[in-house]
């Protein structure tokens, strides 16, 4: 048997006990973490201006969190650069629990492929929570336009090519990528307009400043129901419950069409492992509440519930499909 020195044994011994009371303190510190949490009200970054479909979504989430967790939830609409903004603040945002992100599917599926340079990773500086949301986007005009289905649309803007302009929330979002795979797809030549969300760009279609718009049902919807907007088309797969009697776009005339978006939260990927634990299991069940559910229904919203690592996955599918599309259409940010 060979005998350390005393010296050695004294050094063997200190450090293991170090290493013993380092892993204590470790597990005392996320102890503490999920213990103190939540110490303060919460704030949700929304990454688009207040009234587009991803505010509705954080408002209806944010409200219904707040009595679940037993602290104010606080909605900060930080717009623009297609959502780098708010991203680049949540992600920079203390990793505490405190700041929640609303990402979607241009947040985390598209800028990556779109900007030649992002602010932030939104995959290693931001960790997923769950999909709250799955939501078809609504191809709507205003009723002025002299077309009021799709056939009639394609049939006016091929006899006026560059003539018919659509609103997005911002470049590089799903509500522009969905009028690009329309062009595209459809064979028409139609003008992009990039406002920073979606709330201005549907103020200016009501005002006919833009004919029409490939909006989130959330933020549309409401518009559809009071006359004040056509509703021509569905970009998802399949018909809404909320509008059956309006057809899907690949019905109505384009073959295979389908460009859907979903709505997500995160935190900044720092944060202890208990308090992000905390905040998946009160979303789970603030997304199971029925009152939720038939808020989320009544804007359109297919509510989504779903593990961390299932929701990772799901991003990195998206991603592959959103940046098949950002290259088919050409479009690059700086």
């Amino acid at each position: 048997m060979i005998q350390r020195p005393a010296t050695s044994r004294r050094r063997f011994a200190l450090g293991l006990l170090a290493s013993v009371a380092l892993s204590s303190g470790l597990a005392t510190t996320a102890a503490q973490a999920q213990a103190a949490f939540p110490s303060k009200p919460l704030s949700i970054i929304v990454p688009f201006a207040a009234g587009g479909a991803t505010d509705i979504l954080a408002r209806i989430i944010g409200q219904a969190l707040s009595i679940e967790i037993g602290q104010s939830v606080i909605i900060e609409n930080r717009p623009g650069a297609g959502g780098n903004i708010g991203g680049q603040l949540a992600a920079k945002a203390a990793p505490d629990g405190h700041t929640l992100f609303m990402g979607a599917v241009g947040t985390h599926a598209i800028n990556p492929s779109l900007y030649k340079k992002m602010p932030y990773d939104p995959i290693k500086d931001l960790a997923p929570l769950t999909r709250v949301a799955n939501v078809p986007n609504l191809l709507v005009a205003n009723p002025q336009q002299p077309f009021k289905t799709v056939p009639e649309l394609i049939a006016y803007a091929k006899a006026n090519p560059g003539k018919v302009n659509f609103g997005s929330s911002g470049n590089g979002t799903s509500i522009h990528l969905s009028g690009e795979m329309f062009s595209h797809m459809a064979k028409v030549d139609i003008v992009h307009v990039p406002y920073k969300g979606s709330a201005p760009a549907m103020n200016d279609l009501l005002g006919n400043q833009i004919a029409i718009m490939f909006d989130n049902m959330p933020s549309a919807l409401q518009y559809v129901r009071a006359g004040k907007l056509n509703a021509l088309g569905v970009t998802s797969a399949k018909r809404s419950p909320e509008l059956p009697n309006v057809p899907t776009i690949a019905e109505a005339g384009v073959p295979g069409y389908e460009a859907s978006s979903w709505f997500g939260l995160f935190v900044p990927a720092a944060t202890p492992a208990p308090v992000q634990t905390r905040l998946h299991a009160a979303l789970v069940k603030v997304l199971a509440r029925p009152d939720v559910k038939k808020r989320m229904a009544e804007q359109g919203a297919e509510v989504v519930s779903e593990k961390p690592e299932q929701f990772a996955a799901f991003i990195q599918a998206e991603s592959l499909k959103w940046g098949k599309v950002v290259r088919a259409s050409g479009a690059t940010l700086d």
